[in-house]
């Protein structure tokens, strides 16, 4: 008899950015000088700050998170012709204070009433993640909140993911690792962990090693999940 997916989880393990806490808030906040143009500023920054760090991990000059969303908010208002060091200077401190998903808290509440350990596993560094967390009332919902700044690499080396083991003192088939991305996701299940990804924008599932146990459409999703 072929065992559930989640059988046997003694802990989860969320990825942070677009997963627990809206990347775009902070130009939904603070970018109402961008008029028409905050969206597409908003998208291409968020795709740009993914890329540098999949490429900085390639050409191993590794900068922290917060340098890359810097640099990745540089190039898109570049882009669109946009030159206000105040505004990224707002934009990038209410990137400390990013919304979390309305479905975030509750999620976690429940996994832990229900015995399971949570942790945060994100590219971000330190102390962009403990502001975000103190920001959205988080902070309290975690056993480990868990940076690559460990590791001096991001998301999806291997290495990144076992922080977690390590932390947690869990074997990775006994963790449900959960993102947005689907790269991410890709890369954990890789890696060996039991993952949901948790598709909230109804993209296509990536074409990389590594495949999901499952997709959920909302954190409200993953604690009856769990059960089964």
């Amino acid at each position: 008899m072929t065992e559930p997916a989640f059988d046997q989880i003694d802990a989860c393990v969320f990825d942070a950015y677009g997963t627990l806490f809206d990347v775009h808030s902070a130009v939904a906040q603070g970018g109402s000088a961008l008029g028409d143009k905050a969206q597409a500023v908003s998208n291409l920054w968020r795709q740009k700050q993914l890329e540098y760090t999949w490429l900085r991990s390639l050409m191993g000059a590794h900068g922290d998170f917060r340098q890359v969303t810097r640099d990745g908010l540089d190039y898109a208002l570049a882009a669109y012709g946009v030159e206000d060091e105040a505004l990224k200077d707002r934009l990038m401190a209410l990137y400390l204070t990013l919304e979390a998903y309305p479905d975030a808290a509750p999620c976690l509440s429940a996994l832990r009433a229900d015995g399971r350990a949570t942790a945060i596993l994100s590219n971000g560094e330190p102390e962009m993640l403990g502001a975000a967390a103190a920001s959205a009332g988080l902070s309290a919902l975690f056993d480990a909140v868990l940076s690559v700044e460990e590791v001096g690499v991001f998301k999806p080396d291997p290495r990144t993911y076992q922080l977690a083991v390590d932390r947690l003192g869990v074997p990775a088939e006994r963790i449900c690792f959960i993102s947005t991305n689907a790269w991410d996701a890709a890369g954990a299940a890789f890696f060996g962990f039991r993952v949901a990804w948790l598709n909230r924008f109804g993209q296509q599932p990536e074409r990389l090693p590594g495949r999901p146990a499952a997709v959920i459409a909302g954190l409200d999703e993953l604690p009856s999940l769990l059960e089964r």
